[in-house]
C-alpha cells in the first residue's frame, strides 16, 4: 500500500512540476522576475506555514534558526533569492521551451561541484554524464547549430546556466543538514521574504496585474516552491525504492514541452529534443552504479 501512494504522490509532484514552465512565462507577462520572486515566495510561505501547522512543527521554526542562523540565512539567500530570481529572469529572455531543458542540466552541474567541495569521486560515467550533458547544452542554446556557436541571448542562456551553479550549491549546502525538510525549506522562504519583497517594492513598485496573473503567480507559489515538495519529500518517505520514484522526474521536461506548445503556442525545434534527450541520457548513465561500487566506496 505504502508503494502505491509513493507512486502516487511522485507521479502527482512530476505533474506538477512539469506545469511549471508554462506558469512562469504567463506569469512574466504581468510580473517583472523580481516582482515574481515576491508575489510567488508570499505564497509559498503561506503554504508551507499551514503545512508545518497541520504536521505540528510551527515550534521547530525558531528552534532550528537559532541552532544555526548564519547557516539558514546562506541558505535562504542561495535559494529561493538568487536562484528564483535568476531562473525567472533566465525565462524572461528565453522562450521557456529553450530555459527549461538548460535548467535542468543541475544534476550534471552537481557532481562537479561535489567534486570540489566535498571531495567526491568522479567516476567514468560521471565524466560520460558531462559530456553528453554539456553536449546536450550546446546543441539546445545553439539550436543545433553548434559549429557556429551563435547564441540568440548568450545573456538568458548565461542565467539558466548560472541557476543550475545555484541549485547545486544549495543541496551541497543542505548534505548535511540534519533538520526536518519542510521546517529547512520554510526557513529559506522566511529569511528571504523580507529581501524580495523590499526589493520590489523599493525599485519596481507592487505590480497591478489582472487576476490572471495574480492566479499564476499563486500557482507558481503552490506547486513549484510549496506543496510539490512536500509530495515529494512523501514519495521518497514511503517507498522502499527510492531509484524508481528518482526516475520519474525525466518525464517531466517532455510533459512540459508539450503543454508549451499547446497552452503558449512556443515553437519546439528538433534540437531543443535532441539536446534534451543528450541530457537524459547523460543523466541515466550517472544513475548506473556498475558492478564496482561496492569497492569504490570509502572504508567506515
Amino acid at each position: 500500500m505504502n508503494e502505491r501512494y509513493a507512486l502516487g504522490y511522485g507521479l502527482t509532484a512530476v505533474l506538477l512540476w512539469s506545469t511549471v514552465a508554462t506558469a512562469f512565462k504567463i506569469t512574466l507577462q504581468s510580473f517583472t522576475p523580481l516582482q515574481m520572486l515576491a508575489a510567488a515566495s508570499t505564497v509559498s510561505v503561506l503554504a508551507l506555514t499551514a503545512i508545518a501547522a497541520y504536521q505540528n512543527k510551527l515550534h521547530l521554526v525558531g528552534r532550528t534558526l537559532r541552532s544555526r542562523p548564519l547557516y539558514y540565512l546562506a541558505l535562504g539567500l542561495i535559494n529561493p533569492l538568487a536562484y528564483y530570481l535568476i531562473l525567472f529572469q533566465a525565462y524572461d529572455l528565453l522562450p521557456a521551451s529553450l530555459a527549461q531543458p538548460l535548467n535542468y542540466s543541475w544534476a550534471i552541474t552537481l557532481t562537479l561541484m561535489a567534486a570540489v567541495f566535498l571531495g567526491h569521486k568522479i567516476r567514468k560515467q560521471d565524466w560520460v554524464a558531462c559530456l553528453l550533458g554539456y553536449a546536450g547544452v550546446v546543441v539546445i542554446a545553439t539550436k543545433g547549430d553548434v559549429l557556429a556557436l551563435e547564441f540568440d541571448n548568450p545573456t538568458g542562456v548565461a542565467l539558466a546556466l548560472v541557476s543550475t551553479l545555484l541549485w547545486a550549491m544549495y543541496w551541497i549546502l543542505n548534505t548535511k543538514n540534519q533538520a526536518d525538510p519542510v521546517i529547512s525549506v520554510l526557513l529559506g522562504f522566511l529569511i528571504s521574504l523580507p529581501f524580495s519583497v523590499g526589493a520590489s517594492l523599493y525599485l519596481q513598485g507592487w505590480p497591478s496585474a489582472p487576476w490572471q496573473g495574480w492566479a499564476a503567480v499563486s500557482y507558481v507559489g503552490l506547486f513549484e516552491m510549496g506543496i510539490t515538495f512536500v509530495l515529494w519529500i512523501n514519495a521518497l518517505k514511503m517507498t522502499r525504492n527510492t531509484a524508481r520514484i528518482s526516475n520519474l522526474i525525466f518525464i517531466a521536461p517532455f510533459i512540459s514541452l508539450m503543454l508549451l506548445a499547446t497552452i503558449i503556442g512556443e515553437e519546439i525545434h528538433s534540437s531543443t529534443l535532441l539536446g534534451l534527450v543528450m541530457i537524459i541520457i547523460g543523466l541515466l548513465c550517472q544513475q548506473w552504479k556498475g558492478k564496482t561500487q561496492k569497492a569504490e566506496q570509502p572504508a567506515s
